[in-house]
Parts: structure tokens; sequence; C-alpha cells
């Protein structure tokens, strides 16, 4: 138990509270090649992380409504997993490098798929 199947995919877990942009970002993750999970806002996300060991990228979307932000939700499961791979992204802000943790990288919106698909890839090798 805890060790993860050798032909399993990746996992990503995808939060943002616009459901059509989390669409994009989930076909984003998938066509990338990743098994993608979904979450609307930041206590979703923890919920799901902390029932699932095999996430593996923390995709998340800075400006969120509840309890917490992205960047608040990137330390919170910096904190808890530290192989995690965070990418961050805003159309609105662009967090300091101070604020974020550690391997996390952060992409405006409307960011380049390639390049996110290419992050995510190089994250989990």
């Amino acid at each position: 138990m805890g060790q993860r199947n050798s032909y399993a995919k990746q996992v990503v877990l995808v939060v943002e509270d616009d459901p059509l942009l989390r669409m994009m970002a989930v076909d984003l993750v998938e066509d990338a090649g990743f098994d993608a999970i979904e979450a609307s806002a930041a206590d979703e996300a923890m919920e799901i992380m902390e029932s699932r060991p095999d996430i593996d990228v923390l995709f998340t979307d800075v400006d969120m409504p509840g309890s917490m932000n992205g960047v608040g939700l990137a330390n919170w499961a910096r904190r808890g997993n530290s192989p995690l791979g965070i990418v961050l992204t805003s159309g609105h802000q662009n967090p300091s490098e101070d604020a974020m943790p550690e391997r996390s990288v952060f992409f405006p919106k409307p960011y380049d798929f390639q390049k996110v698909a290419d992050t995510l890839r190089l994250m989990t090798v």
C-alpha cells in the first residue's frame, strides 16, 4: 500500500472557481497525459489532498472565494506534501516570489497551454 502502479498516470489537482476556466484547465492537463481531479475552491481542494496521497501537482488559480486564495492553498499544500509541484495562475495579480512556496511556478492568464503542459511534465519527472 502507498506504492504507485508504475503504469498509473500522474495526477494533477486543478483548482479553479470559474467552471469554464476549470474545464479548459482540466482539458489541458488531460491532453498533456495526466489524470485530472477538479476542485472549485481551496476548502474542497484541501479535503481532496488530505484523502488522496497520489496527487503530484497542484494547479490552482490565485483569485478564489472562500477561506483562502490559491497562494494560501499552495503554502498549505507545501507544508503537508513537500514533493508536490505547484502551478499558480491568475488574470488579476502576480504573487511575489516571497509569497509563493518552493517548487512553484506562476503563469499569468491567459497562459500558454504548451508552456503549462511542459512545466507539468518537468514537475513530475
